[in-house]
């Protein structure tokens, strides 16, 4: 059997530049995988895909985003397409930390492994584009600014080592709504921005940034009310990630990050997590 950990990201920038004739949307965004963990495990199969997910609410069928990304591994492979997947879930779900996408790009990397090394990144990361949009980023592996649909990646100059506070308050967003009540008009020509310089957490902390916040809080304005505990607790920023409903504070230092952690748990009725950049 072989373990994998599969981790969160945090958007630390995001910009929507504009909606695409095709529905989706070109956006710029600086993605950051942090030290909270999914954990799979893959076992030799009985000669067909099998996903399980013990005390958990997700599928275990082709509605599970691991199970596709193992059948689109095993269809462009020669390798038998047997293999037995166990997910044990720590990110939450439809929360704005890419679990799911995530998920998937462990698989990818994992059964590319078991098999030899038979697809190179490039080919993962362009089936990962088609199972989820931020499946290719967590096979790019670092940093990065990602720009296009999410599908293309510049590595991200290092930033100092960060530490973080997660509120989860326990409901689900789907993505796919909130982009549509952005209300943006199709974009024509060409689109014109700059990739912004983050060098410092003073760089970062001023540059913060979620186009797609003031859609989810105007949902949920309970977001905002996260984030004042997060700032009040010792946050020098806070931020929702994605398209929420998650929000997250940065801290100077662990010992900081950990005394808020701490205070939060014990005062919320939300999921709280600390984790550290990777």
């Amino acid at each position: 059997m072989i373990t994998r950990q599969s981790p969160a990201k945090v958007n630390l920038y995001l910009r929507v530049l504009g909606k695409r004739r095709d529905g989706y949307h070109d956006i710029l965004s600086l993605m950051q995988r942090v030290s909270l963990f999914d954990e799979l495990a893959f076992s030799p199969g009985d000669g067909r895909i099998v996903v399980r997910c013990p005390g958990g609410t997700l599928p275990e069928d082709e509605g599970n985003i691991v199970y596709r990304a193992a059948a689109a591994f095993f269809s462009r492979t020669a390798a038998p397409p047997s293999i037995e997947i166990t997910i044990r879930k720590k990110i939450p779900l439809a929360a704005g930390l890419g679990g799911g996408s995530s998920n998937a790009a462990a698989t990818l990397m994992t059964l590319n492994e078991i098999a030899g090394n038979p697809l190179a990144q490039e080919e993962l990361m362009e089936i990962g584009s088609r199972l989820g949009a931020d499946v290719p980023f967590f096979i790019f592996g670092k940093t990065a600014w990602a720009s296009g649909i999410g599908d293309r990646f510049v590595e991200a100059p290092p930033l100092p080592p960060l530490w973080f506070v997660l509120i989860n308050p326990g409901f689900e967003i789907p993505t796919k709504m909130v982009y549509q009540k952005l209300n943006l008009g199709l974009t024509n020509g060409g689109i014109n921005y700059s990739i912004p310089q983050f060098y410092t957490v003073d760089d970062l902390i001023r540059g913060l940034t979620n186009d797609l916040e003031k859609v989810t809080v105007g949902l949920h304005p309970v977001l905002d009310h996260l984030k004042a505990l997060l700032l009040e607790n010792g946050a020098l920023g806070a931020l929702m990630s994605g398209s929420g409903p998650t929000v997250f504070g940065v801290f100077a230092d662990e010992e900081s990050a950990f005394t808020a952690e701490r205070k939060l748990k014990q005062e919320s009725r939300w999921s709280v997590f600390g984790a550290r950049s990777l």
